[in-house]
């Protein structure tokens, strides 16, 4: 029979799973949620957790008190890996695996770096900016505009990203671009209406799971998730807007 679990090991497992969860799209209140399940799971009766999207608090009470911090550096979206660590967690739920064990499969899960290749990125924007176009009742003339921008646009932001660890000017950049390839298409006569294809193409950039995480977790009480959530929405916004503005001020009868 093996050895029971320490309260370390078990907060271990814990920590781990909500900072894949946070790291990669997840609602707090989900975090804390599944957090909480676990430590249940493993026998733990009396578990404390605070998540921010900067940071996990998690404390076991009892005679072997454990209280961790750790620290959320980065965040992207990857709901792939948050449906892997759910189903991680029904198995723990239904006393399938031990912490340790848990523990090697989160750490496998999280070392997994696939992606989708930037090609693949750059396609599916590109005809999300399309369809987007037409869905805001854009012609279909300026379709292939709009696609063009919106791949270039994704394109951009990965690349700069690279240059610039600062999310904020990435997005500036890519917005920028996308608005000057519109602009520049409208002037050559490739496109013809300048706000549907600026629309359509910035769209892929929208923060649309941000801003939905941070509506449910206002609405699950966890206001400080909530606002610093809407407020990084608010941020990826005022660069997207700010980037299209700026192309804007030499457009006539576009400017401000």
């Amino acid at each position: 029979m093996p050895p029971a679990a320490t309260n370390y090991e078990i907060a271990q497992v814990c920590l781990l799973v909500g900072k894949i969860m946070l790291e990669n799209g997840g609602e707090t209140y989900r975090v804390e949620d599944t957090m909480s399940h676990i430590a249940e799971a493993f026998g733990i009766a009396n578990s404390h957790s605070f998540v921010t999207p900067t940071g996990i608090i998690f404390s076991i009470d009892g005679p072997e008190q454990t209280t961790r911090l750790i620290r959320i550096s980065s965040r992207s979206t990857d709901l792939r890996k948050v449906t892997v660590v759910n189903a991680v967690s029904r198995r723990i739920s239904q006393g399938e695996l031990t912490p340790n064990e848990a523990y090697a499969l989160l750490e496998s899960i999280q070392a997994d770096q696939r992606r989708y290749p930037l090609w693949v990125q750059m396609l599916a924007a590109a005809i999300a900016s399309g369809c987007f176009l037409i869905m805001f009742q854009g012609a279909w003339s300026d379709f292939l505009p709009a696609f063009v921008a919106g791949g270039l646009g994704t394109f951009a932001l990965a690349y700069f990203h690279r240059l610039v660890p600062i999310k904020f000017f990435a997005e500036f950049l890519a917005s920028l671009l996308i608005g000057f390839i519109a602009y520049l298409s409208v002037k050559t006569g490739f496109g013809h209406n300048l706000d549907t294809i600026i629309i359509g193409s910035v769209m892929p950039l929208v923060p649309g799971l941000l801003i939905t995480n941070a509506v449910r977790d206002l609405m699950a009480g966890h206001f400080v998730s909530g606002v610093s959530k809407g407020a990084e929405a608010f941020l990826t916004a005022f660069a997207i807007g700010a980037g299209v503005a700026f192309v804007l001020t030499f457009y006539p009868g576009k400017g401000f």
